[in-house]
């Protein structure tokens, strides 16, 4: 029932699925160890995580599971905070905390973990495989990740993104169609130009690179596995397809909504962390769309502590409900169901597509 790929032997996985590295808890060290021991490969999304929070997360990942998985951090991006008035930043978010009967606080803390300090625990643990978005890690970082035996991955919306992960030393891209839940990977250019479909990104990214392609965006199941190898993917992420599982972290609230989602009610907001970013419309998300924020991660951090409130009352209208559009294909089951079921299906439909000659 294996699936050989370029990715299978790069990764030293059985199936070519990566489970995407969701942050914000959405990947326990409970998914992504079952993830990998199902012959996947499952990600530690730690871009909000501190240092030490990785090393834990990694040392329970490796005591679920001997199989190799991954460790998924933000690129940083150059901001300067003092560039926002702080009283405009919360003016449009006080009605929020009124209801919530929260007091916006006199210090938003960290505006992002020290990536520094993250890439050193990925060193120092030899992580099997690190993944990255909204850019490239630097020469001197992809030099040491190498010599440590870990092997790179690199989220591209454009070829052109494509080509320079390429240049930069990546091992395989993954290919970020608009379709896709959460946060937009694009590092050129202005993200809505490079709003581009999964169908019509992963066979361009494939003819033009020579390292393999992994397509994420819109796949749930074995049709979107074998659609993606046909058009010259040689792997897949999947992101929304593991919230409804019991190993993802997510509050019951959100998995109950990317269950009962229409394919319609998705929308790219930059309302939670000024980043833009795709979820499931919800108040929060319609209200503020209209409104002005800072880039990421100012606004991020600003809205941290209206999240935390609003997760602990169940108030998922005031949640970032990160989901794809394909999200309405989601089913609630273990997480080894969706990566077995996944691969079944899609051995069926390139079986269906070859039928053995006579």
């Amino acid at each position: 029932m294996g699936l050989s790929t370029r990715v299978t032997e790069l990764l030293r996985i059985e199936h070519p699925i990566i489970q995407a590295g969701m942050a914000g808890g959405a990947t326990t060290p409970r998914l992504v160890a079952t993830v990998s021991e199902t012959g996947g490969l499952g990600t530690l999304g730690a871009a909000y995580m501190s240092p030490d929070a990785i090393r834990d997360a990694v040392a329970e990942v490796r005591s679920l599971t001997d199989r190799p998985f991954a460790v998924n951090l933000f690129v940083p991006e150059a901001f300067d905070p003092s560039l926002y008035d702080p009283r405009e930043v919360n003016a449009p978010l006080a009605r929020y905390r009124e209801e919530l009967g929260i007091e916006a606080p006199e210090d938003v803390g960290n505006f992002v973990q020290p990536f520094e300090d993250q890439l050193a625990v990925v060193l120092e643990e030899r992580v099997p495989v690190f993944s990255f978005t909204f850019g490239a890690p630097e020469e001197a970082q992809v030099s040491a990740l190498k010599e440590a035996g870990t092997v790179l991955v690199g989220t591209a919306t454009t070829v052109r993104e494509g080509s320079v992960l390429e240049e930069r030393g990546v091992e395989a891209v993954v290919g970020q169609g608009s379709e896709a839940g959460g946060h937009r990977g694009t590092f050129i250019g202005d993200f809505e130009s490079a709003l581009v479909g999964t169908m019509a990104l992963v066979p361009q990214l494939a003819d033009s690179l020579s390292v393999p392609v992994v397509a994420a965006g819109g796949i749930m199941d074995g049709r979107g596995l074998a659609a993606a190898l046909v058009l010259g993917a040689e792997g897949v992420q999947m992101g929304t397809a593991f919230l409804p599982c019991p190993e993802s972290g997510i509050h019951p609230k959100y998995k109950e909504a990317v269950l009962a989602v229409e394919s319609e009610e998705t929308a790219l907001t930059r309302a939670f962390s000024g980043k833009p970013a795709r979820g499931i419309r919800n108040r929060f998300l319609s209200e503020m769309d209209g409104e002005e924020v800072p880039e990421y991660p100012v606004q991020n951090a600003y809205t941290r502590d209206i999240r935390a409130a609003a997760a602990k009352e169940d108030r998922i209208e005031l949640l970032s409900l990160w989901a794809g559009q394909a999200a309405r294909l989601g089913r609630a089951m273990p997480a080894a169901e969706v990566v077995e079921g996944t691969v079944r299906e899609a051995a069926q439909r390139l079986s269906a597509l070859n039928p053995p000659q006579s």
